[in-house]
């Protein structure tokens, strides 16, 4: 079983990191740049599209768990049309965020309401950026269906050569052709397009028999998408509500100012690397929990999940002591600003906590999607989400950066928890 983890988590946990390295680059030379709203602008831009893009995650998630499921029932035509609704889905999506882009701005911004100098450097990023949906959002639905389909190869081979480019388009649009962050934004387009295509043709070469046989009228048909549209809304639920409170998170801090803003940019740059690493074992989840599931194997479900705690506590126990020994050291990647490294330095014990708080979680939201129980990891991460909120606002009195990091630590720690009770009582397997 370690085995079978670890050939599925090493190739996600290796993809995975080069995603966190492109956000880390984008930080580095956004912090060596003339200014430093430079990094605050990263930071909203980031927001924005984070509720643009990872809303529509499920499409990841959703054909993750039905590829997985139809793997497991070694069923060729339905692990095809789970790609063909997937693809459908994602193509329109990002046609109609193109169509809406004007509103999406406007309203972002409203809502957001940042200090004018990061708002017009972000309004740079946004108008070019925003052209990459299409891309992004098939990539999301041709990731999720090689991982259900127990091929982590492929898109860790995909996504290291996008990051790749990414990163060196970065450097020679920024410091070569001095387009600044209009540069970074040209860089990740251009990335994201050339990724997607690259996917498509693998899928054409690769699986042209499987494709021949599809009958596309029973595909298009509405009845098909409905046990898939199920899913999705509830992971599409789920998912906005993590992002109501990273985008909150972001937003609170803005409202400490830029110093702050820009400091918890940086620290949360250390949870995006421990999510990532997490992340690979969670895709690991999806893949195995689904072929059980589909398979009716469910002893061999019990061991997985057995053997993904163990490793998932002990990564967490390796990321505390680096964060405890090494935070500094980290966080001066990012920036060579002193005052940002003094003020990140005050809630450096807060991101130490990260990884024992948050590791459960990942893990839960692996094994949930495989499942395709959608509903109960939906309704883990509304109560931890209201928990978030009560906790920040009860303590209105003391509201500071500390209220909103502890804010922050107990919701991560209460949704493994929920998810570890709701498992017990539904999946019925610890």
């Amino acid at each position: 079983m370690n085995r079978s983890i670890l050939r599925l988590a090493i190739p996600n946990i290796i993809s995975n990191l080069s995603v966190p390295l492109l956000g880390m680059v984008d930080m580095f030379i956004a912090g060596h740049l003339t200014d430093e709203n430079y990094i605050g602008a990263i930071a909203i831009a980031s927001i924005i599209f984070n509720f643009i893009y990872w809303g529509f995650s499920f499409l990841r998630m959703g054909t993750s768990g039905f590829a997985a499921q139809a793997y497991g029932k070694q069923n060729r035509n339905e692990q095809t049309e789970v790609l063909i609704r997937s693809l459908y889905l994602a193509l329109l999506a990002g046609i109609i965020i193109i169509a809406l882009q004007g509103m999406i701005a406007l309203v972002s911004f409203y809502l957001l309401n940042v200090d004018e100098n990061i708002k017009i450097l972000t309004k740079q990023y946004f108008d070019i950026y925003i052209w990459s949906a299409p891309a992004v959002l098939i990539l999301f639905s041709l990731n999720g269906w090689f991982i259900g389909m127990q091929n982590s190869k492929i898109p860790m081979v995909i996504t290291i050569a996008i990051n790749s480019l990414n990163i060196l388009l970065s450097f020679l649009f920024v410091y070569q052709w001095k387009l600044e962050i209009r540069g970074i934004a040209y860089a990740s387009l251009i990335a994201q397009y050339t990724g997607m295509v690259t996917y498509l043709l693998i899928c054409k070469f690769r699986y042209k028999h499987w494709l021949e046989n599809i009958s596309l009228k029973k595909i298009s048909s509405i009845s098909s998408f409905i046990p898939f549209l199920k899913v999705n809304r509830d992971i599409f639920i789920r998912t906005l509500a993590l992002l109501s409170v990273s985008s909150f998170f972001m937003y609170a801090s803005s409202k400490q100012g830029n110093l702050i803003l820009s400091a918890n940019a940086l620290l949360m740059q250390m949870f995006v690397l421990f999510s990532y690493i997490m992340d690979g074992f969670a895709y690991a989840a999806e893949s195995l929990t689904g072929k059980f599931v589909g398979a009716n194997k469910f002893t061999s479900l019990k061991q997985l999940i057995n053997k993904l705690l163990i490793w998932s506590f002990t990564i967490a126990i390796i990321f505390t002591l680096l964060y405890t020994f090494s935070l500094t050291h980290l966080l001066s990647f990012f920036t060579d600003k002193a005052s940002l490294l003094e003020i990140c330095y005050q809630y450096r014990w807060w991101v130490i906590c990260i990884p024992l708080a948050g590791f459960l979680a990942f893990v839960w939201d692996g094994i949930f999607v495989g499942a395709t129980a959608s509903r109960q990891m939906r309704n883990s991460m509304l109560i931890s989400v209201s928990i978030f909120f009560v906790c920040y606002y009860g303590l209105d009195k003391y509201q500071n950066n500390h209220t909103l990091w502890f804010s922050f630590l107990l919701y991560l720690l209460s949704r493994g928890l929920i998810q570890s009770y709701i498992a017990k009582r539904f999946l019925f397997v610890l």
